[in-house]
């Protein structure tokens, strides 16, 4: 029997909900979860903690989308999943999920992105527009124009990702870019997340006023 969680694993608790605690007080309004290593059960743990947090700063309804681990969805009570191209396909998500659900898929060029612009999926996400230190199985760098690119190809909301950073967000809305993922940004050295955030919603306001 356990009297508690062990330090380490505390510690790590804390943070988690230091983080989404300034994230959420910044205004951001959807929260992806990805954790390509940890358990099932670290997941759903990670999860209750998140859910705590906007509990108590009454933010529940923060969409939170669960990478990958589309068996968890429900039990970690998110709103929906974002695969990748070797993950579940988009349409057996969505027949799992139900209509309601949300599901998003990563794509890497002009051909996954024609295709993902069939399957049953609310937004295609495109990239890395620069290199990433976030995933170890990144595909060639896209840059601006295949951002440009795969908004000729869909009328989809488009999500920009991999290694994007503030001075880049302006040129990647006005390339069509409807949303930006950012991880290593909001971790940048010296910074807040809450205030990295921030800024990314003013740049986001700016180019999208109307959303």
């Amino acid at each position: 029997m356990f009297a508690g969680a062990a330090p380490e694993l505390q510690e790590r608790r804390d943070r988690l909900r230091q983080l989404v605690t300034e994230l959420a007080q910044a205004g951001v309004t959807l929260l992806q979860y990805r954790n390509k290593v940890g358990s099932d059960v670290e997941v759903i743990e990670d999860l209750r903690v998140i859910r705590q947090a906007l509990t108590r700063l009454e933010k529940r309804n923060m969409t939170l989308i669960l990478n990958d681990r589309l068996s968890l969805v429900a039990a970690t009570g998110c709103n929906g999943v974002h695969v990748g191209q070797d993950d579940w396909p988009p349409r057996d998500a969505r027949s799992l999920l139900g209509p309601q659900a949300i599901v998003g898929v990563s794509t890497h060029n002009d051909d996954q992105v024609c295709r993902a612009d069939l399957q049953p999926v609310d937004y295609i996400a495109i990239g890395p527009v620069s290199g990433t230190a976030s995933k170890a199985d990144t595909s060639p760098v896209i840059g601006l124009a295949g951002v440009e690119r795969a908004r000729a190809l869909t009328s989809k909301p488009l999500v920009a990702i991999g290694g994007i950073t503030l001075e880049d967000a302006t040129t990647l809305y006005g390339a069509g870019a409807d949303s930006l993922a950012v991880i290593a940004a909001i971790f940048a050295p010296g910074r807040r997340a809450g205030d990295v955030a921030r800024q990314f919603l003013a740049i986001h306001r700016a180019a999208r006023p109307s959303r």
